[in-house]
């Protein structure tokens, strides 16, 4: 009685091990350095889906980032912004995925370098195509040689922001979203990141856009908190990797490949990101508090501003230094529960310098990302609107740090205040991430 029975389960186990090797023969989509996109185009396109941040060029020294679809420039309909060598710019090509089928032919690529590139070697650049006619274009790969020449190492980027109807293109996902410059080296600066991110939920943000190259391990504990939490959008930034990035901003006197870790693409390619979701971006360093005066929340600001500059597609806000040397001298808020967390409690500095407007003084931003096409760090390059400067008394930056005019006394300052009015709700909220920090529930 027992023959039979091992007989059957000999031939059950061969059935297993042929299906087995079967799935692994047949060829499927892969992924570059990833696993693999389940919503890949079809199998009939050959294909590697880039699903990294920095992918390299084939045959180039040029890096590609991103491809969404922009349609606002007449003849064109795919912007692919990408890390260019200035030395090495060639003719390139785009070929298309078209759902089901690789297009037959390449269209020729528009190269667009940004001005801005500091003296480095690397610069944001914007590869703009337009896609064949019938063709559903779902991914594209750019080529040194026209034709459609598809190699089995080819790259595909995915293109995003996809066209929807009018009706959906009038909902937004956010209303604002920041997105703060890179992330890198050990910035360990966990109090003043809490305080700041929290302030800006107070203010309305409904999303906050990281591009993280490093970080201390402090705020990379803070950070898998938010990340969970769904309010931060972790972008990995592994520029390092592929160049030597400057610490920098400008190449004369640091050196290196790129502009402060490639600060110009990330912050291009988070406008881009936020196109079709959020009504409104914030373009800030992580130490930057973009905060109205006159109004209790962004949206309450951005109303009245809208009403009284139509046509602005950038609204420009003073930045404000309150040197950290300086402390409010009564300690009202030397929070003894804060203690044990690394950084700087911006509570603590109402000390304000008056910005020297005789010389060159940095804004930043408030945009309507739909009217933008390409952004520097305080002004915008390329814009379908008008460019307003809001004065300070309706809305400036906090931005605590350093000293600028190292020179002033306390006495030489101006007292400001302005976030003690939101201490209330701000103090609880810190209070909580604060305990987790100091009990490691942070962890994940």
């Amino acid at each position: 009685m027992d023959k039979p029975m091992k007989s059957s389960g000999k031939f059950f186990i061969v059935i297993i091990l042929f299906i087995f090797i079967f799935c692994i023969i047949v060829k499927t989509p892969k992924t570059y350095r990833s696993i693999p996109n389940p919503r890949g185009p079809p199998k009939a396109c050959p294909y590697y889906i880039s699903e990294q941040t920095i992918t390299p060029l084939n045959n180039t020294k040029h890096f590609q980032v991103s491809a969404y679809m922009d349609q606002r420039v007449k003849g064109l309909d795919i912007r692919i912004i990408g890390i260019f060598r200035r030395d090495s710019i060639q003719p390139l090509h785009c070929l298309f995925c078209c759902a089901d089928y690789v297009s037959s032919t390449t269209t020729p690529a528009t190269i667009l370098q940004h001005p801005d590139n500091f003296g480095f070697p690397f610069v944001t650049t914007d590869v703009m195509c337009r896609i064949p006619q019938n063709c559903n274009a779902t991914h594209v790969t750019l080529q040194t040689q026209p034709g459609s020449v598809t190699q089995s190492d080819q790259i595909w980027l995915p293109i995003k922001n996809k066209k929807t109807n009018r009706k959906e293109e009038e909902k937004f996902q956010f209303n604002f979203t920041v997105c703060i410059s890179n992330l890198f080296g050990d910035y360990n600066n966990v109090l003043q990141f809490a305080q700041t991110l929290e302030m800006y939920r107070l203010l309305g943000v409904d999303r906050v856009v990281i591009y993280n190259t490093s970080c201390g391990p402090d705020l990379d504990r803070l950070l898998q908190s938010y990340s969970q939490e769904g309010f931060v959008e972790m972008v990995p930034w592994p520029i390092d990797k592929h160049m030597n990035p400057s610490r920098g901003w400008l190449f004369s006197e640091h050196g290196g490949d790129v502009h402060y870790f490639g600060q110009l693409t990330t912050l291009n390619e988070c406008i881009y990101r936020s196109m079709t979701r959020s009504r409104y971006v914030l373009l800030n360093d992580i130490d930057e508090i973009i905060m109205p005066y006159q109004h209790n929340n962004l949206m309450s600001l951005m109303n009245v501003l809208q009403q009284q500059k139509p046509n602005a597609a950038v609204f420009l806000i003073e930045n404000h230094i309150f040197p950290k040397i300086h402390f409010e001298p009564s300690g009202k808020f030397h929070l003894p529960q804060w203690n044990g967390v690394p950084g700087i409690n911006i509570l603590e500095h109402i000390y304000r310098e008056e910005p020297n407007r005789n010389i060159y003084h940095p804004y930043k931003m408030i945009v309507q990302p739909r009217l933008v096409e390409q952004t520097s760090v305080h002004e915008l390059l390329k814009n379908f609107g008008q460019r307003y400067k809001v004065p300070p008394d309706v809305c400036r930056i906090i931005h605590v740090r350093v000293p600028l005019q190292g020179r002033l006394t306390r006495e030489q300052l101006h007292v400001d205040k302005r976030l003690w009015d939101f201490h209330e709700k701000l103090i609880p909220s810190v209070d909580k991430l604060s305990f987790c920090f100091l009990t490691l529930c942070l962890i994940i």
